[in-house]
């Protein structure tokens, strides 16, 4: 059997960890991958938005399943010029992923579902008055989000009526985010802990995976910019619903309303979660798995966790699906200096070789130079899993090992898997 996984990112090297462990023993390939998919097997430099290349590759390799990670390649439609060159894909179709890259498009999906959500207000430039009137009306404690896909950081959490008009000038008029703060969603700010659950889907039927709860700014206590997220921790089932009440309130309306509207979803639908007072909301939908979750979710998803993919791709989920295997992991990320504004790349990276064999590294920002040393080569640079009987177990692992690991500017949280994310919104 051969895997074709695509995107470059620790989520990617995650998933081309879990499949390479299957009883099959497939060969891997990533597409463009980076210095730890390298390991498991061949990396092939094609951009993860080329659907024509992606497909040909998948074709030359006779892959037996394509996999894609990142949200771009699915808004860029990898999914379906896979499709129609006959491939086996996990990953949705370019109509089904609007879901997370145009967070109107969600909202308007959740409000017909009936999934419960915060209230929310979306415009442009031109409408720009109607979200000024929702700010005031919220007195300006609400979350301004760029509406398109802008890596993790188009989320503002405003305290004030100063923090929400700075927040929306930044996407209208500054356009930092580019095109996708062109349209600007305003919610109102609700306050619980964050949670984050994964179906598999297969278009209308799905699997739950381990919950799992991530750490979105960039330093302790839950300061500072918002990051792609700087560690993770599953399961997170401290104060969270039982998963059938999650699946019966969220995920079936959402797949039901996908397939009502001709874009039946196959793949990893994503709900990020806010345990509030008066109940579940739903602050996002993300189309593909999340990253860092994902790097503790598929240790804990056993060695059936390609057959899984495999029968949603194929739209044969049936079955309670492989069983999870016990315990709990913990993956704290360490960053390179100027991260998220601007990383430094090109540092050395040493101590990988001291990290204990039942730990796990996973690659995210790192290249091999023209001297084959490993080097920095992007903002969140290597996830450490550490994994045990229970999260405290499995943190002290983690940060045990972490600190075996060195590059010049290297940063981290200290606090990932003792703080609910969250708390402070």
């Amino acid at each position: 059997m051969r895997i074709l996984v695509v995107g470059s990112g620790g989520r990617e090297h995650a998933l081309a960890w879990a499949c390479a462990r299957h009883g099959s023993a497939p060969e891997i390939v990533c597409a463009p991958g980076n210095a730890g998919t390298a390991e498991l097997g061949a990396n092939v430099a094609v951009p993860v938005t080329d659907g024509p290349a992606l497909t040909r590759l998948a074709r030359e390799r006779e892959v037996d399943l394509v996999v894609i990670g990142p949200d771009a390649a699915l808004a860029a439609g990898v999914a379906d010029a896979c499709h129609a060159a006959g491939l086996t894909v996990f990953g949705p179709s370019a109509a089904a992923a609007k879901i997370e890259w145009s967070k109107t498009h969600a909202k308007q999906i959740m409000d017909r579902a009936g999934v419960p959500t915060a209230r929310w207000c979306s415009g442009n430039r031109e409408s720009r008055s109607d979200l000024f009137d929702f700010i005031l009306e919220l007195d300006g404690r609400c979350v301004v989000k760029a509406d398109g896909l802008a890596a993790g950081k188009g989320v503002a959490v405003c305290d004030s009526r100063e923090d929400a008009f700075a927040a929306l000038a930044a996407c209208l008029n500054e356009r930092r985010f580019g095109d996708a703060g062109d349209a600007v969603v305003v919610e109102e700010r609700l306050r619980g802990p964050e949670i984050s659950i994964f179906a598999v889907c297969d278009g209308s039927r799905y699997r739950l995976l381990a919950p799992a709860r991530d750490y979105k700014r960039a330093h302790d206590s839950d300061h500072g910019p918002n990051t792609g997220g700087m560690g993770a921790y599953a399961p997170a089932d401290d104060g969270c619903p039982p998963l059938v009440e999650i699946a019966e309130q969220v995920v079936e309306p959402t797949l039901a309303a996908l397939a009502d509207a001709g874009t039946p979803f196959v793949g990893c639908l994503y709900v990020g979660l806010m345990l509030t007072a008066d109940g579940i909301r739903v602050l996002e939908f993300n189309a593909r798995f999340g990253d860092p979750e994902t790097q503790v979710v598929v240790p804990l998803a056993g060695p059936g966790f390609l057959d899984l993919l495999l029968a949603a791709a194929r739209g044969e989920l049936t079955g309670a699906g492989p069983p999870p295997v016990a315990g709990a992991a913990v993956v704290v990320v360490a960053a390179a200096q100027g991260y998220p504004a601007a990383p430094r790349t090109d540092d050395h990276i040493t101590g990988l070789g001291d990290i204990d064999d039942d730990v796990l590294c996973f690659h995210a920002g790192t290249a091999r130079d023209q001297r084959g040393r490993l080097v920095t080569a992007g903002g969140r640079v290597l996830g450490i899993v550490g994994q045990g009987a229970d999260v405290a177990t499995a943190r002290h692992r983690a940060y045990q090992n972490l600190e075996r690991v060195h590059f010049a500017g290297m940063w981290s949280r200290s606090d990932i898997a003792i703080l609910p994310a969250g708390v402070r919104r």
